[in-house]
């Protein structure tokens, strides 16, 4: 077990059920209740952050802390371990006093944050995901760090915290950004082997934060927002004062407005001091647009439709239909009116809402409707429907928002939505359980037919307030009943994606 120090707090995104833990826990055959459905042979990790180091709480963002992976094992109706293991990059290695990983190579991005975003399992390894031009880092089973992650060679500076896999040929597809990129935006395809087949550099307005994408059978949908590369962020503090205006306007004419060279690159990625602060910011003079590129096409096939100034982290689904002989784009979306304005620590500027967008391929006509106006982040789909149209999405309901944190008013809720009948149904969970993103786990095939959409398992993490304890929770994708609760040694605390790894 690895222990670190406290971090003080006095910042949202330290406290309650965001604050930090400070050990790694390794615990076997866990407390169940109810029934774990004994056809889950694998893993189920989450990624978030959570500092290994005394962070300022004054400049302290949720969304730079060292990358934590937490693990449940299940196998034969039993939960068989719980791991949780910081990510360990140059930083995080340093201040546990262990040497670094002994692969780390700057070519896969940049070492002064870590991968703290997502985690998947593709071509055999397990993958700790961020963005941003930051280095990926791979995994073991057991969540020991091998080091970083650049496909075999085959892309450098950086990755994405969200792929989306083709569930007709298993490869991983992305869009990438950094600032180091300038203008542009990185579309990629990683084969099944693990290994980049495919990539096109697109043109945007700027250097935005392009956290996901959409992706159709057919396109790949880009969101170009208003929340851009803030370069005087990265503006050391140790300017002299009388150099701080010069230096400024050099920084803001360069830095995110053209591509870097390759050796400023490098020594950029070399640097392996922690990042302070999020160097992105809501911009309210950027166009907020979207790019509808064919899968195969390239920087000129890019068609670009205007939209009113919002931010989107994360689409639930797109998928393209005919209606009256024209090409329907549908794009479904948590919205945020803005972000990054007021709120430079985390995204607690306004409540994200559900939306549909569509988008008529023909006469360029587009369309936004707000499904739904409660609170509600984290959407996912049953995965074998990426890209493909889909009847149910499931979200996560945040209640008091993200500020609520520390507060006894925070509250969370499970919605799964039907786009065919347009209602919803809330799960009845306990009030004391707070809900992190739940993914969904398909049931194996019962006999012959093609099985419901919604036939499988949810699963994440939450924690309950009341027993001050971590759980993975599961339920029953058609109804939201309960069928299990792993109990945990400790709080997991409320991080961002996680994914059902089976064993292969």
């Amino acid at each position: 077990m690895t222990t670190t120090e406290s971090v003080t707090s006095r910042n949202p995104y330290l406290e309650g059920f965001l604050a930090p833990v400070r050990d790694e826990v390794t615990a076997t055959d866990l407390e169940v209740t109810g029934h774990l459905p004994e056809h889950l042979d694998g893993r189920y990790l989450r990624n978030g952050p959570n500092p290994a180091a005394e962070v300022d709480p004054a400049t302290y963002h949720w969304f730079t802390g060292d990358g934590m992976v937490h693990g449940i094992a299940l196998r034969d109706g039993q939960a068989r371990w719980y791991r949780n293991r910081w990510v360990r990059g140059p930083a995080v290695s340093a201040t546990l006093g262990e040497p670094a990983p002994g692969r780390v190579d700057p070519r896969a991005g940049m070492l002064g944050m870590g991968a703290n975003t997502n985690v998947l399992s593709h071509a055999g390894r397990t993958l700790a995901l961020v963005e941003g031009g930051v280095a990926n880092y791979e995994l073991t089973d057991e969540l020991d760090t091998v080091g970083t992650c650049d496909f075999d060679g085959t892309l450098a500076g950086g990755y994405t915290a969200h792929p989306h896999r083709d569930p007709r040929t298993g490869e991983l597809h992305a869009v990438s950004y950094s600032f180091a990129r300038g203008r542009t935006v990185q579309y990629s395809v990683i084969d099944a082997n693990g290994r980049a087949r495919r990539t096109v550099d697109i043109s945007v307005s700027g250097s935005p934060m392009m956290h996901d994408f959409s992706l159709t059978d057919k396109y790949v949908v880009i969101y170009d927002l208003p929340v851009t590369f803030d370069p005087v962020q990265v503006m050391p503090a140790s300017v002299p004062r009388w150099m701080r205006l010069p230096a400024r306007l050099v920084v803001e004419s360069v830095i995110g407005r053209v591509r870097m060279p390759s050796p400023v690159a490098a020594m950029l990625s070399r640097d392996t001091r922690r990042a302070v602060g999020l160097p992105y910011a809501w911009n309210p003079d950027y166009p907020a647009r979207i790019g509808v590129m064919p899968r195969e096409g390239g920087n000129r096939d890019v068609r670009w439709f205007d939209i009113e100034p919002c931010y989107v982290y994360h689409p639930l689904n797109a998928y393209s239909e005919m209606r009256d002989g024209a090409e329907i784009l549908v794009l479904d979306v948590v919205r945020y009116s803005r972000m990054f304005d007021r709120d430079r620590r985390g995204p607690g500027d306004t409540m994200p809402v559900l939306d549909r967008w569509t988008i008529n391929l023909a006469t360029g006509a587009v369309q936004t409707e707000c499904r739904d106006d409660r609170s509600q982040e984290f959407p996912r789909i049953n995965e074998s429907l990426t890209g493909a149209q889909h009847r149910f999405g499931y979200t996560v309901g945040i209640g008091g928002g993200f500020h609520a944190a520390g507060g006894t008013n925070a509250s969370s809720a499970l919605y799964k939505h039907d786009y065919a009948t347009g209602s919803s149904e809330v799960a009845a969970l306990d009030p004391d359980l707070l809900l992190g993103e739940m993914c969904f786990v398909p049931n194996p095939p019962r006999g012959e037919g093609t099985a419901a959409e919604d036939d499988g398992v949810l699963m994440g993490y939450g924690y309950h307030r009341g027993r001050d304890e971590g759980q993975l929770v599961l339920l029953d994708a058609q109804t939201l009943e309960s069928m299990a609760t792993v109990h945990l040694p400790q709080r997991v605390p409320m991080g961002f994606h996680g994914n059902w790894a089976p064993t292969v």
